[in-house]
């Protein structure tokens, strides 16, 4: 059997190597992360509820996890990927009428996303307690 033609080289679809990262690039990574891990805070919002369902033998410990360092980060954390997802969502929305898709106005308010979802985040863990 012989070897067929060469076929010719053909060119490389630009790749994350080639660009350099910008803050909306950045946020709608985050984005995506922030709704990965939405999913995660689903889990642990049944796995709760589960646990008030079946009475307080199985509500008390799920409680005293969730009361922990450990489950008052993971709760931060959920927070603030609730927040940040929100806003991100909220952000689009403005960018699907057509509205401040100009680079600098863009990156901005890409900053505000972020400074937003701490900003909620902060508010909602100070007023839990």
């Amino acid at each position: 059997m012989s070897n067929g033609p060469m076929r010719p080289a053909r060119p490389l679809s630009p790749h994350l190597q080639i660009y350099r990262l910008s803050p909306t690039m950045v946020m709608s990574i985050g984005h995506r992360i922030a709704g990965a891990g939405l999913y995660s805070g689903a889990l642990l919002v049944a796995c709760w509820l589960v646990a008030a369902a079946a009475g307080p033998a199985w509500l008390d410990p799920v409680n005293a996890l969730l009361a922990s360092w450990f489950g008052r980060l993971a709760l931060l954390s959920l927070a603030f990927a609730l927040m940040f997802h929100m806003l991100g969502g909220l952000r689009h929305l403005v960018w699907d009428t057509g509205r401040m898709m100009e680079k600098n106005v863009a990156t901005k308010l890409a900053w505000a996303t972020l400074a937003g979802a701490v900003l909620l985040t902060g508010l909602l863990a100070v007023l839990a307690g």
